[in-house]
């Protein structure tokens, strides 16, 4: 890798060396097999991209000559762009995936959360029924992992893509633990709780003005 080439490496997002990693794996793709290639994937466990992301990381990775690609030919009726990594595009990527420092921490953002969060501004029973659409939602993305991991059991090459989905089922298990176990909690709030209005704190208690945590 040149001098030249370092600085833009640096400056190329997580999502742009994700997109880089699929084109690493054996065959060239179109964006459109790529988005499939990202829902079967990358969605349990990092990003799901929208088609024009896909196609603004691969303009940005044949700028850098970390892709390229090719129109196909008039044997096909409508006419494709596949895309394959470029040796100097591997170069970088590996690079990359070896250098610890740039993981950086998991980050959770999660919505239901959130909203349990502002319960004392819901209805009890609401909160109650997302938590359970919340269960189910995640009992089909499982699912879905499963699925994906069935189909890359008996392909070498997917290897290590399929230990990133053994990890995805084992989280999203815990995450239907930790649902069941939230949706108990809201069931033993709301039978200690008086009747209150609805900007009471937990189990009737109006809160002061303190935050619920020491700080």
């Amino acid at each position: 890798m040149t001098s030249s080439q370092e600085p833009k490496k640096q400056e190329l997002p997580p999502t742009a060396w994700a997109m880089l990693g699929l084109l690493s794996f054996p065959g060239e793709r179109t964006g459109y097999e790529l988005k499939k290639w990202a829902d079967s994937s990358l969605r349990f466990f990092y990003w799901s991209p929208a088609i024009s992301q896909i196609y603004a990381e691969l303009r940005r990775l044949e700028e850098l000559g970390y892709a390229s690609s090719a129109r196909s030919g008039p044997e096909e009726a409508r006419a494709k762009r596949r895309y394959a990594i470029t040796d100097t595009g591997r170069e970088a990527l590996a690079g990359w995936a070896a250098d610890t420092a740039e993981a950086g921490p998991p980050v959770l953002k999660h919505g239901l959360l959130l909203r349990i969060w502002l319960g004392h501004l819901a209805e009890p029973e609401r909160l109650r029924a997302m938590v359970a659409e919340h269960i189910e939602r995640t009992r089909g993305e499982l699912a879905s992992v499963r699925e994906a991991m069935e189909h890359a059991a008996d392909v070498p090459e997917w290897a290590f893509p399929a230990l990133a989905l053994r990890w995805s089922e084992r989280q999203h298990l815990a995450e239907l633990e930790l649902a069941q176990a939230l949706l108990t909690d809201l069931e033993e709030l709301d039978a200690a709780a008086p009747a209150a209005g609805p900007t009471a704190g937990p189990a009737g208690r109006q809160a002061d003005g303190d935050a619920p945590t020491p700080g």
